[in-house]
């Protein structure tokens, strides 16, 4: 309730227009609705984090280990932000993104095709010429 009141405020004091303040509600109603969801399948433990882990090999020349591990629920209001990016501006984030090696159009990504992937992901293990061992999953 107090989200609501906050993104009408922002919108009474033209800090986003309607078709932002549309787009936050109707994510506010998402995650209520994904939380009550996700309440009445708990017995069926989704996964809540991406993990991903870098172990050294033998031939590797540092012995750093990497263990990261990211809550879903931030990857998907990441993308729920992604969405609040004017139309005008979303090309010029796609060629930035494009400048850093990343080939993504922000235009087509959607937070069902993240619950997608996460649930395909079961465990990737790639072994980097013996220097390291990257393991991916969900948890």
């Amino acid at each position: 309730m107090e989200e609501r009141k906050k993104i009408l405020e922002m919108l009474a004091g033209g800090k986003i227009n309607t078709d932002e303040a549309e787009k936050l509600l109707e994510a506010i109603s998402e995650e209520k609705y994904e939380d009550k969801d996700n309440i009445s399948r708990s017995s069926s433990k989704l996964p809540r984090y991406l993990r991903v882990k870098v172990e050294p090999g033998p031939e590797s020349e540092k012995q750093d280990k990497v263990d990261i591990r990211v809550p879903l629920k931030l990857i998907r209001a990441g993308v729920k932000f992604a969405s609040l990016i004017p139309k005008n501006a979303r090309g010029k984030v796609n060629d930035a993104l494009l400048e850093k090696g990343i080939e993504a159009d922000i235009n087509n990504i959607k937070p069902e095709d993240l619950d997608e992937i996460f649930s395909q992901l079961d465990d990737i293990l790639v072994n980097v010429e013996g220097k390291e061992t990257v393991r991916i999953f969900c948890e």
